[in-house]
């Protein structure tokens, strides 16, 4: 599909401003859905883990949204600038977590949620739909006209029609009025300048909202990072196996990147969909028709965001779930290719899987892999995958074992598990 191409320019003036650091990024997204159950406050457990998570190479951490919210996970927010009603921890153990990450070079990357907002109080039609910003001078205290027009339930019909999807949950908020633009502009660079959230933001349910909206808040803010979730399935054939090719899947999400412009990434959902029915005894997926990786990866790989799991697929709502026994063959996959890799708390913490997973971010870091690297895919065969990085480190996925003559001999190895292993090139 030609329509992927991305202009040599885009990669030149990438390659110009983003420093080694920039380009060699790992995201660790720092919580999952139950994280606000935590005793003694998530944000105060998290700080544990900073030591450790800086040895392993993550560059940024990706914290969970931190206004005041209906629901105890973040994703309904009310009172934007309340961050003492948060269910992870109040505003000051949030500065002190940050500032841990900052001591250890790590960048917070805020999760924001600005789609849909929840009314505190009701107006004279008995409707929630009065915002409270939570401030003391009316910042962010917004009436129906601030809602989308074809969203019913709570517009009073004078705003501007909706650029996205609907979330039928919340009033999806009016992002072509100027005041909302202004106003939510304004909250996010407080975040970034007064909390610390100098690592950018996560784009949460970015269909709800054009590309158009999320490049006026880039512009507003000058994150140096943006990920947005752009969650889209696979196609899928008679059989209920994902069809081998995926490129309009892929597809949408380079072109919401595009469109978005600037920093922005997107949440590589086509790699992810394709590995975990790969590592099923199907690896011959991870190769398309041209030779390259199958998902936004093998397009445009420093705009792919690459995930196993996350609080929505995997964690206790399980909507999208890696095979279990098969996890450390996608950070095999996904922390040795172009791209820029996220490790998710759970894998990372609690199925401990610390040492394994730093073993893997460790050679990456080592080897200065990164979202521009060149891949080389040497098999897809059903149960094997071989390829080569840089060459200078080699991945293999895949019950195979005998390997033949595929890993030169001046190559060791560093890393390896049940279904993996990684080679580097000896010095």
């Amino acid at each position: 599909m030609g329509k992927h191409f991305v202009p040599l320019v885009v990669v030149v003036l990438f390659l110009c401003l983003g420093s080694k650091v920039a380009l060699a990024q790992i995201l660790f997204q720092g919580f999952n859905w139950e994280s606000w159950r935590k005793e003694g406050g998530w944000y105060n457990n998290l700080k544990t883990q900073v030591n450790d998570l800086a040895k392993a190479g993550v560059t940024h951490v990706w914290l969970p949204p931190p206004s005041h919210s209906v629901s105890p996970q973040g994703y309904m927010p009310g009172r934007l600038y309340d961050l003492n009603s948060s269910k992870y921890g109040t505003l000051p153990e949030l500065k002190s977590l940050i500032s841990a990450f900052h001591e250890k070079g790590i960048k917070c990357v805020a999760d924001i949620v600005i789609n849909h907002r929840c009314a505190d109080k009701k107006d004279a039609r008995g409707i929630y739909c009065l915002f409270v910003g939570g401030t003391t001078d009316g910042r962010l205290d917004w009436g129906p006209d601030m809602i989308c027009r074809d969203d019913k339930q709570f517009s009073d019909g004078s705003g501007n029609p909706d650029t996205g999807y609907d979330f039928a949950a919340a009033p999806d908020i009016d992002h072509l009025n100027p005041r909302v633009q202004k106003e939510l502009s304004d909250w996010l660079n407080w975040l970034k300048t007064d909390v610390g959230f100098d690592g950018g933001w996560r784009l949460d349910f970015a269909k709800g909202y054009s590309p158009d909206v999320a490049k006026l808040y880039v512009k507003n803010t000058a994150p140096d990072f943006v990920v947005a979730e752009i969650w889209n399935s696979l196609s899928y054939g008679a059989d209920g196996k994902p069809n081998s090719n995926q490129d309009s899947e892929r597809q949408e999400l380079v072109n919401w990147v595009q469109a978005a412009g600037g920093p922005a990434t997107a949440f590589d959902f086509t790699t992810k969909g394709i590995l975990q029915a790969a590592v099923q005894g199907e690896l011959w997926r991870l190769r398309d028709g041209n030779g390259k990786p199958p998902g936004m990866m093998g397009w445009w790989p420093e705009r792919a965001v690459t995930f196993v799991e996350n609080h929505d697929t995997g964690s206790t709502q399980k909507m999208w779930p890696f095979p279990s026994d098969k996890v450390m063959q996608g950070y095999a996959y996904i922390l040795t290719h172009p791209g820029i890799p996220t490790i998710f708390y759970d894998h990372m913490i609690d199925w401990g899987l610390k040492q394994q997973i730093s073993a893997l971010s460790s050679i990456r870091t080592r080897n200065s892999i990164n979202p521009l690297s060149k891949l080389r895919i040497l098999v897809a065969d059903a149960d094997l995958y071989v390829a080569a990085i840089d060459e200078k480190i080699m991945v293999k996925l895949g019950g195979r074992t005998d390997l033949g003559s595929l890993i030169p001999s001046n190559f060791k190895v560093s890393a390896c598990g049940d279904g993996y292993a990684v080679w580097e090139k000896k010095l």
